[in-house]
């Protein structure tokens, strides 16, 4: 009977994921053919071209991870759907803008396979947590001496033709630097200090924030380092004293930079200033209203009111011209692809990857809750983007790294139950 069950179940999932693909095909092809049609003037044999890749790359990825990768191809379908959502809306917006996030989607399907056989072929990731420090500290400095600033971030390096924001590669080392703690937790307990590393780490990395003047990532990092914490951490007076840290640097910044106070006093009242500072909040607030429940149709709202529709308020754009109930399936979206996270993080036996899962899940919810947050006016908006759904290459690679340590993540360890090895290892010590 069990084993009758489990063949059902089998059956019901690869049903189910079948009928996703079909609605991603479908979906996809109405949406970016409406954004065609309504640019058919400027159309070139470019941008066809990169209708039928977008068409035959997301399938073919979304079919090919799960011949590849050992663990479930969920994860990636939902991360396609959420980037055909945006890239329709883009190329509707500006074509040019919807071919080079196509070159981005190929770089990131590809740096995601990469990804994926890098952290396959090796082995002790948990044992680099000073070179996962370096590196972030040596992108921050790149950043300091090489960037340029921009909405009052300095964020930005140019490479060549690219413009390249290196906040969004720390992301990665920093996940791997608090995996790496907790999985070596006791050891580090025992060092003078050792409790306090990962506190030292963070506070070193959000200096760095305060010193580009780029908040809204320093809140994630924070936040994610937090919730970490909240899980993994004995010491429950650091979660509370980093809580107060964060309320009182969040009023530091508040004073110290022009660019925070402004978008604080456009939260609290965008309408006193809608001629200038709350111009672009306003224009998101009227393109939600606007679209009502089915929106607008491609094509028949004005999201090009909205200043940086393409990236920043990419989702107040969706909304109109694909109505409410697109904005509601974004979020689900994104709550199943943190659910998936999470769930990952229960069942995996190994101790790291474990962390690992869970701190990528507490990356994304973070900062979808954030952009979300700003753009519909609930908290005072940031300059973080939509991952996988806004225009910009930086996000997109780094987004797909991050998936592909969440895809490996799910997988059964074949050597080496690190969790087990540590239970084994406290009962003794006991």
């Amino acid at each position: 009977m069990r084993m009758i069950e489990e063949n059902k179940n089998i059956i019901l999932q690869k049903k189910y994921k079948t009928n996703a693909l079909v609605l991603l095909f479908i979906f996809e092809f109405l949406a970016l053919s409406l954004s065609m049609i309504y640019n058919i003037e400027n159309i070139s044999n470019k941008d066809f071209y990169a209708y039928l890749s977008i068409l035959i790359l997301t399938m073919a990825s979304s079919v090919l991870v799960k011949k590849i990768t050992k663990t479930d191809n969920i994860l990636l379908l939902i991360v396609n759907m959420l980037f055909a959502i945006g890239v329709a809306i883009i190329y509707r917006l500006n074509p040019a803008i919807g071919q080079r996030q196509l070159i981005f989607y190929i770089i990131g399907i590809f740096v995601f396979f990469i990804t994926y056989f890098i952290l396959k072929s090796k082995r002790n990731w948990d044992k680099h947590i000073l070179f996962y420090f370096l590196i972030s500290i040596f992108l921050f400095i790149a950043t300091l001496i090489f960037g340029f600033a921009s909405g009052g971030a300095k964020n930005w390096i140019n490479i060549g033709p690219f413009s390249l924001q290196p906040s969004e590669f720390i992301k990665i080392p920093f996940v791997f630097f608090v995996a790496s703690y907790y999985t070596n937790y006791n050891k580090f307990r025992k060092m003078a200090f050792g409790k306090y590393y990962l506190n030292i780490g963070i506070y070193v990395f959000i200096l760095m924030f305060f010193i580009q003047r780029e908040l809204g990532t320093a809140i994630i990092f924070f936040a994610t380092m937090i919730l970490a914490q909240f899980v993994y951490e004995r010491d429950r007076k650091l979660i509370l004293l980093n809580i107060i840290f964060i309320v009182l640097g969040s009023i530091l910044a508040y004073f110290l930079f022009s660019h925070i106070k402004v978008r604080v006093e456009t939260w609290i009242d965008p309408w006193s200033v809608i001629d200038d500072k709350g111009y672009q909040i306003t224009q998101s607030l009227f393109a939600l209203a606007s679209g009502g429940l089915f929106g607008t149709g491609i094509g028949l709202g004005r999201p090009d009111y909205i200043p940086v529709a393409e990236s920043d308020f990419i989702f107040p754009a969706i909304c109109e011209e694909y109505g409410i109930f697109m904005g509601i399936a974004v979020v689900l979206l994104f709550l199943i692809l943190v659910y998936r996270a999470i769930k990952i993080s229960l069942q995996q036996e190994d101790k790291f990857f474990s962390i690992l899962a869970f701190c990528i899940g507490s990356l994304f919810a973070l900062q979808t809750f954030i952009i979300l947050g700003g753009v519909l006016k609930l908290i005072p908006l940031t300059g973080v983007t939509l991952p996988f759904i806004s225009a910009g290459g930086s996000s997109m690679i780094a987004g797909f790294i991050l998936l592909a340590c969440l895809q490996f993540s799910g997988q059964k360890m074949e050597n080496g139950d690190n969790y087990e090895k540590e239970k084994q290892k406290q009962k003794k010590q006991r």
